[in-house]
């Protein structure tokens, strides 16, 4: 698809092209190897896009948001735009995703550092679905480490949340009620992440479906306590031991489940089945 653009003094050409929904071509070189008809899997860095990227040359990589703002940027000012953020270092706004179990979910664009993640369930997202007790929040998408009910107290930007233990992320708040269960819900994270692997780094290849086996066990009655210290020597062992984040993602979520919400899953290997069943 070809769109062409005209600016006063400079004409380019912009073309689209469509890619086929694969999760790991949200990685930068992972996306341009798509880009180039080539299987979609991340690079060896260095050399990083900049230097080299799509078809050998230097190749600048963002995402729709950052895109999205450039007009207002440069319509208005960087100044302008960096002062629409609430802490330092922290300008401009952000997108909030929230879904899940909440009242009214949505997308929201607010002033960067300017609300907590309290703000963004019970404000924006209007409380609890059905007014049940909130039991947990993933607050930057499913790979992030997960946040209990009495964490959320907390701004919902990049250094705040780091402090917090867990990640902005890309700001899609996840919300949890008391009535799900979480055994249950990590099984669906875990499955996504190794199905969504491309395969190239072990860690990552053997470990999210080994995970994931674990994890459907538990979620069946049929775990054993040795499972729980099993997973996270997994998380371990594929943390930040693959080309891409990938790996993380689906390990992280896995560590902080087990570690904030152990009982969870004890409670299903003792009674051979979920509680709330």
């Amino acid at each position: 698809m070809k769109r062409s653009m005209k600016l006063t003094g400079y004409d380019f050409d912009v073309f689209v092209h469509r890619g086929a929904g694969a999760y790991i071509c949200g990685e930068e070189t992972a996306l341009l190897n798509s880009l180039e008809g080539k299987r979609g899997e991340p690079r060896v860095k260095p050399p990083f896009p900049a230097l080299v990227g799509a078809f050998g040359g230097p190749t600048i990589i963002n995402n729709v948001e950052t895109l999205a703002n450039v007009p207002f940027i440069l319509n208005r000012g960087g100044d302008w735009f960096a002062k629409l953020g609430r802490i330092e270092k922290s300008g401009g706004t952000r997108l909030f995703g929230i879904s899940g179990h909440v009242k009214k979910p949505g997308i929201y664009e607010l002033p960067a550092g300017s609300v907590t993640v309290r703000e963004l369930i019970y404000d924006y997202g209007h409380g609890i679905l059905n007014d049940k007790k909130l039991k947990a929040v993933i607050p930057g998408g499913s790979s992030c480490p997960v946040m209990t009910a009495d964490e959320i107290d907390v701004i919902h930007d990049i250094d705040p949340m780091m402090k917090a233990g867990t990640m902005m992320g890309s700001a899609g708040v996840i919300v949890i009620s008391e009535e799900m269960c979480i055994v249950r819900f990590l099984a669906r994270i875990v499955k996504f992440y190794a199905h969504e692997s491309c395969g190239q780094c072990t860690p990552c290849r053997e470990g999210m479906v080994w995970m994931e086996e674990i994890i459907e066990r538990i979620e069946h009655g049929k775990g054993s306590m040795q499972d729980l210290d099993l997973l996270l020597d997994i998380t371990d062992n594929i943390l930040g031991k693959t080309l891409c984040a990938l790996g993380d993602a689906g390990a992280m979520p896995v560590a902080s489940f087990i570690n904030k919400f152990r009982a969870d899953f004890e409670a299903h290997i003792r009674g051979g089945k979920c509680p709330n069943a």
